[in-house]
């Protein structure tokens, strides 16, 4: 029996604006993406000669063939046409679930780079990405990881110059967001303040990362905090510390914030922990 190991980073949207709904149901999207160093570490056991099993410490996550995870382990061995004689897959959850920072996607993409990676590298990097895609919007992104222009359902990628070092604040209030009901809810509104994400391209190659705070956007966004006040409060404690920008990741419901220093995020972070459990500090990878 052999057991891989793989971090498993979570992701967030420095800029997120819907396009337009398309033919096949689904939307449009142009995001600029970021890893974060918050992560799962996931193990996955190689032949143990036993039923596939999955193991998390989170008693809410599915451990069998719903979880993306298994999914993309099922995946990858269809595509290669192998049997690794059974596998266990264990999870310790980190990122939030409901969150909007890809949890369940990067735990697929984690057991898709280590699996790709013991196998020889048999497949490239976009071809496990293309994979990836098969399994969730968001797996594809955190296949490649790093800062990523996204396109489509998230499957056109393309590099950008990648985020300066900073400090970033998350907190996840209690409540959870249905990705389906949230977008029906912005096919129905007018999107009044589109992110520039040119702009953030440009930004991001200045290594500025005032002009990177300035050109933080997610239409979806002002959609939640109409129904869920606590996104403007969680944002305005991050602000009255001195945030850069804070804003909401995804479909939500974890706000980021951009601090300018230890001192200041730790205050941040002191105050929100008075109100909410799941307060975190990252950077960028």
């Amino acid at each position: 029996m052999i057991t891989l190991h793989e971090k498993a980073y979570a992701k967030l949207n420095l800029t997120l604006d819907v396009l337009g709904k398309r033919a096949d149901g689904f939307h449009d999207l142009k995001s600029v993406m970021q890893t974060v160093s918050l992560h799962d570490p996931v193990e996955l056991d190689l032949g143990t000669g036993e039923p596939w099993k999955m193991i998390c410490d989170r008693e809410d996550i599915p451990c069998d063939a719903r979880n993306l995870a298994w999914k993309a382990a099922a995946a990858f061995f269809a595509y290669v046409d192998r049997d690794p004689g059974g596998i266990t897959i264990r999870i310790q959850k980190n990122i939030p679930s409901g969150a909007g920072m890809g949890g369940g996607s990067a735990d697929a993409a984690a057991v898709l780079r280590m699996l790709n990676r013991h196998y020889g590298n048999s497949l490239t990097p976009e071809e496990l990405a293309a994979l990836g895609g098969t399994i969730g919007s968001d797996v594809p992104f955190c296949v490649l990881g790093g800062t990523v222009m996204c396109e489509g359902r998230g499957e056109i990628m393309r590099r950008v110059p990648e985020m300066p070092k900073c400090i970033i604040l998350g907190c996840k209030p209690e409540f959870s967001v249905s990705t389906p009901v949230l977008f029906r809810k912005i096919d129905s509104v007018d999107i009044c303040h589109h992110p520039d994400n040119d702009g953030m391209e440009k930004a991001l190659a200045s290594g500025d990362l005032n002009m990177v705070a300035e050109r933080i956007c997610n239409v979806f966004d002002p959609v939640v905090s109409a129904d869920h006040p606590e996104i403007s409060h969680i944002k305005t404690v991050c602000n009255a510390c001195g945030a850069l920008a804070s804003q909401m990741t995804g479909s939500g419901s974890v706000v980021f914030a951009i601090m300018p220093d230890m001192e200041s995020a730790e205050k941040a972070m002191a105050q929100l922990k008075e109100t909410y459990s799941r307060v975190f500090l990252a950077e960028p990878v």
